[in-house]
């Protein structure tokens, strides 16, 4: 079955203390976007991109791509305003049935293994969210209360989230509500339930500066 993946880059250097949005900075010489997208090109020969990127940043990737991809892999389109509307925005360029990817453009340390067994499970059962356990105590705030939550029911969640596009497709046409945080809750409230699969603990967005060192360090280590 076809394979496209829609890479959201919409980050900003903000918690970065930089004016150089998070998927551009340099890990090991090379832009964090680079890692990301070549993960998903070593994946499967057949696998197509689209690229989602704020209109202003659509320059930055063409010049990524040209320096460094097969550019008749990648489409790129304009992202919206929120995460929501810019995934929405790449699945209109979904023209026929696939499995379809929607990836964090800053979790660049994604591995093919891990993609492939997102594939596998979509392919399975429709969807595949990959998730890790948490390592830390958790509370719930409910107005001036809180209370502790089990640790062992809780997981903490990554993309690639992987959907077959009969499923994800349908599911964007429904109204934007503001507890849409990733493609799970929007599949949710479209009605249908989703599969977790094992992600990675090395696969954690860049939204800090120890996020990139501790990239750094991983990459060269490879």
């Amino acid at each position: 079955m076809k394979k496209i993946v829609v890479i959201v880059a919409g980050g900003t250097g903000r918690r970065m203390n930089s004016g150089t949005p998070k998927q551009f900075l340099l890990l090991n010489g090379k832009p964090v976007l680079f890692y990301t997208i070549n993960s998903f090109l070593q994946a499967y020969n057949d696998l197509q991109i689209i690229l989602v990127l704020p209109e202003e940043h659509i320059a930055a990737g063409q010049e990524i791509i040209d320096a460094f991809f097969d550019y008749s892999r990648i489409q790129i389109t304009i992202g919206g305003r929120t995460r929501f509307h810019s995934v929405q925005n790449g699945l209109q360029l979904v023209n026929e049935e696939s499995i379809v990817f929607v990836h964090d453009a800053v979790r660049c340390l994604v591995t093919v293994d891990l993609i492939k067994r997102c594939y596998e499970a979509a392919m399975e059962n429709g969807s595949a969210i990959p998730v890790i356990d948490s390592k830390d105590s958790v509370r719930l705030v409910t107005g001036e209360a809180n209370e502790a939550l089990e640790r062992n029911t809780i997981k903490l969640v990554q993309t690639p989230q992987t959907f077959h596009s009969k499923i994800l497709i349908p599911a964007y046409q429904i109204d934007y509500k503001d507890k849409f945080t990733d493609e799970a809750t929007v599949v949710e409230a479209f009605g249908l339930k989703v599969k977790l699969v094992n992600g990675e603990e090395n696969n954690f967005k860049i939204t800090r500066p120890i996020d990139l060192l501790m990239a750094e360090r991983l990459i060269a280590e490879k």
